[in-house]
C-alpha cells in the first residue's frame, strides 16, 4: 500500500492565511480550507494506523483551527498550521507523539511528557534523584541522539522543594518537561517519504517510552502500582 504524501497546496493556503486572518477572508475560503482539512487528516490516520503496527495508541486528536483568543494578546482568529497528537494507551503504556504542519519550514514532531501531573512529575524526579545511569544511557545513545538530540521543554532556574541542588543528575531533576523534538523544512514535508521517516523517529523513542513507562508504572522499589 503506497504512503499517502502532504500536498503544497497546504502550504499555499496557510501562506494565504497568514496575509489575510481575518474572519471575512476565511469565510470565503472555508470551502477550500474543508478539503485541504479532510486530506490532512487522512494523513494523521494514516500515521495512527502506522504507529499501531509497533506501538499501541488509541487514536488521535487533530487540532480545530479556531484558536482560543480569550486570554491571548493575539486576537488573530485562526491558526496558519494542522496539529495532531496520539496518545498511548494507559495506565500500561505512557507518552505521546506530536505531528505539527506548518509553512516556512516551521513543522516538526515532538513526543515525550509535555505536561506530568503532580505525582508523576515528583515519581520521575525521584528515580533520577536514585540512579540516573539507565536514561542517561538511553538519551545519549548515538543513533537515538542522531534522530532526537537533547531534551528541550521548560525547567526550573534551581532544584526543585526537597532535591539538592548539588545532586549529579540535578540538570534532569529540575526539568518540568521530558520532551524531544525533530524539525523538517517545508521540501521535507512535501516529499514522497516524510512520514516514513516521521515513523522511523518515532519508533527510535520507544527504549525512551519503555523507560519512562516502567517508571511510571512502579514505584521506588519496583513495585508495580497498576
Amino acid at each position: 500500500m503506497s504512503v499517502p504524501t502532504i500536498s503544497p497546496v497546504v502550504f499555499d493556503f496557510f501562506k494565504r492565511l497568514e496575509k489575510n486572518n481575518n474572519r471575512d477572508w476565511f469565510n470565503d475560503h472555508k470551502k477550500e480550507f474543508k478539503t485541504i482539512e479532510s486530506e490532512v487528516k487522512q494523513i494523521y490516520s494514516n500515521l495512527n494506523d502506522t504507529l499501531n503496527a509497533h506501538d499501541d495508541v488509541d487514536g488521535f486528536k487533530m487540532f480545530r483551527i479556531y484558536r482560543d483568543v480569550r486570554f491571548s494578546k493575539n486576537k488573530l482568529p485562526y491558526k496558519t498550521h494542522f496539529g495532531g497528537s496520539f496518545h498511548r494507551k494507559k495506565p500500561e503504556f505512557r507518552g505521546g507523539y506530536y505531528l505539527h504542519i506548518q509553512p516556512n519550514n516551521e513543522s516538526f514532531i515532538a513526543t515525550g511528557f509535555w505536561e506530568p501531573n503532580k505525582d508523576d512529575l515528583l515519581r520521575i524526579r525521584r528515580e533520577f534523584e536514585m540512579d540516573d545511569s539507565e536514561i542517561r544511557s538511553i538519551i545519549n545513545n548515538k543513533k537515538f541522539k542522531a534522530i532526537w538530540g537533547e531534551f528541550v521543554g521548560d525547567e526550573l532556574k534551581t532544584a526543585p522543594r526537597d532535591f539538592d541542588k548539588t545532586h549529579p543528575a540535578i540538570d534532569l531533576i529540575k526539568k518540568k518537561q521530558y520532551i524531544f523534538t525533530k524539525k523538517y523544512t517545508d521540501t521535507q514535508v512535501v516529499a514522497a517519504g516524510f512520514l516514513n521517516d516521521v515513523d522511523t523517529a518515532f519508533l527510535a523513542i520507544r527504549p525512551y517510552f519503555d523507560y519512562m513507562s516502567d517508571v511510571l508504572t512502579t514505584n521506588l522499589n519496583g513495585e508495580s502500582i497498576i
